[in-house]
Parts: C-alpha cells; sequence; structure tokens
C-alpha cells in the first residue's frame, strides 16, 4: 500500500475513483461536491447519483467518473460536526472503510480522498486527519494506492504530519 498526500485538484488526479464529500441526497453541492460534478458533467453525474441516492451518513455510493479522468466517482457522506459527542468520528472512519471496500468491488487499485467533512461540515481537520489516515492504514490492502488530495498547505501539513512524512 501506497500512502501519499499532495497539493492538487482533485479532479485533476487520474486514479481509479476520486471521492466526492457529498451530501445524502448526493445532490451537487460546493467545494469539493460542486467541483468534481462541474468536471465530470454536471447532467450525467446527476442523473447516476439519482439512481444511487440517498445515501446515509457514514456511507459511501459509487457512480461513473464521466469526464473526470478517474474512472469512479465515490461519494461519502462524512457527518456534520455536533461537538464530537454524536459519533462523529465513527461516522467519518465509516466514510472511509466503505470507500475503500467500493474501490475494491469495483476493482479499482488506487484512490484520492478530499478532506471529508471539514469543509462546511465543520469537522476540526486535526481531528479528521487522524480518523483519516488511522482508517486507510487499517484497511487498505497491499495492492492499493492511497492519495489524500489536499486543498491548501495548511491541510497538506496536518496530513504530512500524520502519515509521518
Amino acid at each position: 500500500m501506497r500512502l501519499r498526500a499532495i497539493r492538487a485538484d482533485i479532479t485533476t488526479l487520474e486514479v481509479d475513483a476520486v471521492v466526492n464529500a457529498a451530501n445524502e441526497a448526493l445532490l451537487v453541492g460546493g467545494g469539493v461536491c460542486g467541483a468534481i460534478f462541474r468536471t465530470a458533467g454536471a447532467a450525467p453525474l446527476a442523473a447516476a447519483c439519482a439512481v444511487v441516492a440517498p445515501c446515509p451518513t457514514g456511507q459511501a455510493r459509487i457512480t461513473p467518473g464521466f469526464a473526470l479522468p478517474a474512472r469512479f466517482v465515490i461519494h461519502a457522506v462524512g457527518p456534520v460536526w455536533r461537538g464530537g459527542g454524536a459519533g462523529e468520528p465513527a461516522l467519518l472512519a465509516g466514510c472511509y472503510r466503505e470507500c475503500l471496500r467500493l474501490l475494491r468491488d469495483a476493482g479499482g487499485r488506487s484512490i484520492a480522498f478530499p478532506a471529508i467533512s471539514t469543509g462546511i461540515f465543520g469537522y476540526p481537520a486535526d481531528q479528521a486527519t487522524r480518523i483519516a489516515v488511522a482508517t486507510v492504514r487499517e484497511e487498505s490492502r497491499a495492492d492499493i494506492d492511497v492519495t489524500f488530495a489536499c486543498f491548501d498547505q495548511h491541510t497538506l501539513h496536518l496530513y504530512e504530519k500524520e502519515l509521518g512524512a
């Protein structure tokens, strides 16, 4: 297994699957979600999402990648931060586990994750990063390449710290 963190636009990465930080309805949103929809092609991606929606918090759904370099988009619904006492850590870890399962089931070997739940869902980035790295390390197999695509330098630094880079 190869784990790495890079500062990148997730929509440009040539991997088998990119992960979308999604909402339960799998509708187009802002941030990472909006960028993925715009790049993939909003209409076909929305139609594919409508078939597999809804998606409960802590779970994920898979669709084709359409115009993205990635073959698939895995839509993961992370938790909204409510202070940490509403099961947020388990729900966030569940997102990462489910994404890796869907990748394996689809025959994929490479995946790129954004920092799920750290945008408008308000999850503290340092805590989310720890959960992401620990869960991926526990769940990944030797034949999987995992990229954490970081939007900014601060997030990249958090991932590098967790990865020991």
